[in-house]
């Protein structure tokens, strides 16, 4: 088979037969390091043992383990099972290492070549949905290879492909709560006194660690309603009965996400998704590999090498490994920032704290008709006015586990910002809405992002932290001074060290009264501010009270 990557080049062979054209998986590291080391852990001693095949991983050492074994995973997928030279996630080696680019044709469109290993999006979500366990809607026309990524991922799970076929949920028009879920046993039915002694055969696929669902949004409006229980609780609830379902990994396949489909997916399931995935067109240069699949009985989804498969122990572990990987403060001022320029707006309410989007989509009023009205903000360096909603709770979640996943992926024990730029426009594609009549789309260059949703968000979140650095959030932050004091707690504090405190809150407001418009990152910390003064204000009156 032709291999789509500049992954490790051939060495002997783990898991399968050689003489198996799948069955190849190499034995170098996929992220070498400077010096020849592998760079799951990104910095590792080499000893004696190293040097002669001797050394034994330790349990909490990523050398050679899960971190690596997700990446051969990977480019076992992309090489051998999932034709995707599509290799949209794109990283740099860093800011000493020029990048090659090229324009081309007349729209002078942007052709990149990345300088360091880059991923194909199609292939790379799904593996870190399967790591943090998430859940992935893999959208595109029919043919394209979604519901066969979403069956690799059951296989990588460790479950046989027969079992994997017959546990995925194929959505149609007459599909019912019970033959989604499980069925009341018709003797009970019938000899039962109450609901509550009634058994039901559950569902075999409710209980397995990887959850395929074909074409949700073909599912009935009622049977979406318990998937959405699934899919948020982790339990399903037939005739009195509960299943609890435990953690997994989803996978939801659409041919389109824009509603198209029987029935309308409900928004509520819709939030639910963690990440969405486009599979992309099929690149007719590779035409030769499915000739010679069909000549040959190529399946790939049966000849998964057992080298990569992840029994329940090693997901589990996994997910805890990913989970366990940091987010330093100057990543996370970054996105704490581009998330706040999202929910403001200025016209929606009297009270401060009601001057949201949210509020006047509650009141059935579009946010666009009330921005509009807003002819003194910049609506092109606003980021805000691009959206016309803003982050959830949820998404941010989400967010933050994806970015997680995508720096353990790549060998990292910190997130760093290209590895939350990369995965941003993913988890967020469904998350934010555009404003379609917002300006900032009627410039020629811009017009593409009014369906590009992955280059709109990215662009977003760019121009977002141009912004940040130039405010210089990072040397000058009063608010996160205030906030860190907060948070390191009241007790002891005497009432001359509150009353100073108070004061300094009230002088970072006044300095800001006559500074213009009101942009959705002060909006925010004029609210951290307020919480902190109430604070201080409740606890001054304890002091007073207790002395």
């Amino acid at each position: 088979m032709t291999e789509h990557t500049s992954s490790p080049a051939s060495a002997t062979s783990s898991g399968s037969s050689p003489a198996s054209p799948l069955g190849h998986v190499s034995d170098a590291p996929t992220r070498p390091a400077p010096g020849g080391t592998s760079s799951t852990q990104g910095d590792y001693d080499l000893d004696v043992a190293d040097l002669f095949g001797t050394a034994t991983p330790t349990e909490g050492s990523q050398d050679a383990d899960l971190a690596e074994k997700l990446r051969q995973a990977y480019f076992w997928v992309v090489n051998h099972a999932i034709i995707s030279p599509h290799y949209d996630v794109e990283f740099s080696a860093g800011p000493g290492t020029p990048e090659t680019s090229f324009r081309l044709g007349d729209s002078k469109a942007l052709l990149t070549l990345p300088s360091d290993q880059s991923y194909s999006s199609f292939v790379l979500l799904p593996l870190l949905t399967f790591a943090v366990r998430g859940r992935c809607l893999l959208i595109g026309g029919p043919g394209r290879g979604k519901t066969a990524s979403a069956v690799l991922m059951g296989v990588l799970a460790g479950y046989p492909i027969q079992d994997v076929r017959r546990a995925m949920q194929h959505g149609h028009p007459q599909l019912t709560v019970s033959d989604m879920f499980g069925t009341p046993l018709p003797k009970d039915l019938v000899q039962a006194d109450s609901l509550a002694d009634v058994d039901v055969a559950w569902r075999s696929w409710l209980g397995m660690r990887v959850k395929i669902v074909d074409e949700y949004n073909r599912i009935p409006t009622r049977t979406q309603s318990a998937l959405l229980t699934v899919l948020a609780d982790g339990y399903v609830e037939v005739f009195d009965q509960f299943y609890e379902t435990g953690e997994s990994a989803w996978y939801l396949t659409a041919n389109d996400d824009a509603g198209g489909g029987t029935y309308q997916v409900v928004e509520a399931l819709r939030d639910r998704i963690d990440v969405v995935v486009h599979a992309l067109p099929f690149n007719n240069r590779f035409l030769g590999d499915l000739v010679a699949r069909a000549e040959q009985g190529i399946h790939p989804e049966r000849a998964v090498p057992e080298s990569i498969v992840f029994d329940d122990a090693q997901h589990e572990r996994l997910h805890r490994e990913v989970t366990a990987v940091q987010i330093e403060r100057p990543v996370r001022r970054r996105l704490e920032f581009f998330a706040s320029q999202l929910e403001l707006l200025e016209g929606s309410a009297w009270q401060f704290e009601y001057r949201t989007k949210d509020t006047a989509r509650l009141a059935g009023i579009d946010p666009h008709l009330v921005a509009s009205s807003d002819t003194g903000r910049d609506k092109l360096s606003d980021i805000g006015a691009q959206t016309l909603n803003g982050l959830s709770v949820r998404a941010l979640q989400s967010l933050v586990a994806y970015a997680k996943a995508m720096a353990y992926f790549r060998g990292r024990s910190s997130v760093g910002l290209d590895d939350l730029r990369a995965v941003l426009p993913f988890v967020l594609h469904d998350k934010l809405v555009p404003d379609q009549q917002s300006t900032v789309f009627d410039d020629a260059d811009r017009e593409p992002l009014r369906s590009d949703r992955v280059s709109w968000i990215r662009t977003m979140f760019d121009d977002a932290c141009a912004q940040y650095d130039a405010y210089g959030l990072d040397q000058d932050d009063p608010v996160g001074e205030v906030l860190e004091q907060v948070q390191a707690g009241l007790d002891s504090l005497g009432e001359d060290v509150v009353l100073d405190r108070m004061r300094r809150i009230e002088q970072i407001l006044a300095g800001w009264e006559g500074a213009g418009k009101l942009h959705g990152h002060v909006y925010e910390d004029a609210l951290v501010l307020k919480y902190a003064h109430q604070r201080y204000t409740n606890y001054l009156t304890w002091l007073r009270w207790y002395r």
